[in-house]
């Protein structure tokens, strides 16, 4: 399913011939799908290819090594953030970084370009031998991407191969948010997630899907809620490993700084002082990308500068991340951390994907973390080193149909990509129930 890049590549050309567009506009989206089919059918959905030219990756390596060195932290630990030694070390470990097996890795699975609202969008699909597989849409979020997600493919799509049975299988699409990765990079404000949701009903209808389900964490869930509210046709029910459940009037403490209520249960505590902690030290990325987004220049000009401010999305990833780079075996790797920084580099989409921070602020709506008001099933497995780990009392309220709750022993934010055995066995269970409405 793949189209062939001698084939690209003349489409492009004569797609820049035919408009003058610049080097500037062909820009880092290496291999684009066909032009031509585009302009005959933009709701066609035609195959697409990666590979970036030798020269975009000598130039980040050549930035790489040109990096303008702070003096190191005042204190002994992270509270300043991103610590030198961390950073230096993803640096050196970036000149040995084969960009080209990442290349190869996403060339493995089918890609696909299609146009929905105006936007092209990105998406891999990848369809299960097995006849009576579910489908279901994964979401990825900030600061991740597909990249996330291509470890639990195979299992997912082929469950007899990975310890599991027919009845596991699912039919899986995962598409690139607008503004990240492939997909195309918004030209005036609006994408929100209420906007995303009602593409991705879009997108599942356009492959042929009558009946699905949706997952995401992060953004992710955001926008898996947001579809469970909405309810397209054919939307079954969703699981979120970032669940939104923090009742209104904990919400209400957490914003004054109060400390965690004598009331609360031992999990509740816990999350509560979770939540307290991250909104307190955790959330300076996430205002300046809802506040003034285009002012990140530096992302876009420095890929050392871009992976310091990825890597402090929240501090047990951080840290998981810093073990990596010390030689720990668990969670993600240092080639997984590059592989997304990469990614983000190689398609200039550090301002296009902050943006949807901005957009969304402009909503006015509820906060992240708030309960939407779910009808339909939902599934929720609370990983302890996530932002907070949602309580069950928490998720029994906010979800009225809740068929499924798992507290994970290990995994945090990233968990399909830190835990890929783990996130695979819980989308097995979320969705068992129902399995028989396909």
């Amino acid at each position: 399913m793949h189209t062939d890049i001698e084939e690209i590549d003349q489409d492009r050309r004569a797609l820049l011939s035919a408009t003058a567009l610049g080097l500037a506009a062909a820009g880092t989206m290496a291999l684009m799908p066909s032009p031509l089919a585009a302009a005959a059918d933009p709701e066609a959905i035609r195959p697409f290819h990666v590979k970036f030219r030798d020269g975009e990756l000598a130039d980040l390596h050549r930035r790489v090594a040109a990096t303008r060195w702070p003096d190191r932290e005042t204190v002994k630990d992270d509270s300043q953030g991103v610590r030198l030694d961390t950073i230096q070390k993803l640096a050196k470990h970036w000149k040995g970084h084969d960009w080209r097996k990442v290349e190869a890795r996403l060339n493995s699975y089918p890609q696909f370009i299609t146009e929905i609202d105006g936007l092209d969008i990105h998406f891999i699909h990848v369809k299960s031998k097995h006849e009576n597989a579910l489908p279901v849409i994964i979401t990825h979020g900030w600061p991740g991407s597909i990249i996330e997600q291509l470890k639990v493919i195979k299992p997912l799509t082929d469950p007899t191969a990975y310890g599991g049975t027919e009845a596991d299988a699912f039919h899986v699409v995962i598409p690139s948010l607008p503004g990240y990765g492939f997909s195309g990079k918004p030209t005036e404000p609006g994408w929100t997630p209420p906007r995303i949701a009602k593409a991705w009903a879009t997108l599942m209808q356009r492959l042929g899907y009558t009946k699905y389900v949706a997952q995401g964490g992060d953004w992710g869930n955001a926008i898996s809620e947001l579809m469970a509210v909405q309810q397209p046709a054919g939307l079954l029910g969703i699981h979120t490993n970032m669940a939104a459940t923090v009742p209104a009037d904990i919400s209400k403490l957490l914003a004054s700084g109060a400390p965690a209520p004598a009331s609360l249960s031992a999990d509740e505590k816990r999350a509560y002082e979770q939540l307290d902690d991250f909104y307190k030290n955790g959330l300076g990325y996430a205002i300046e990308m809802n506040n003034r987004p285009q002012t990140l220049y530096g992302l876009v000009d420095s890929p050392v500068g871009l992976a310091a401010w990825m890597l402090d999305h929240d501090i047990r990833s951080y840290r998981m991340i810093a073990r990596s780079f010390d030689g720990e075996k668990e969670g993600l790797t240092p080639d997984d951390v590059l592989d997304n920084v990469t990614l983000y580099w190689l398609t200039n989409t550090a301002i296009s994907s902050a943006r949807l921070y901005w957009d969304t602020a402009q909503l006015h709506g509820g906060g992240f973390f708030d309960p939407r008001g779910i009808q339909i099933p939902v599934a929720v497995s609370a990983f302890p080193d996530e932002i907070y780990q949602a309580p069950q009392s928490w998720a029994e309220k906010a979800y009225p149909k809740l068929i499924h709750y798992a507290r994970p022993p290990k995994g945090g934010h990233f968990a399909a990509w830190e835990q890929p055995e783990l996130f695979t066995a819980e989308l097995r269970a979320s969705f068992k129930p129902l399995r028989d409405q396909i």
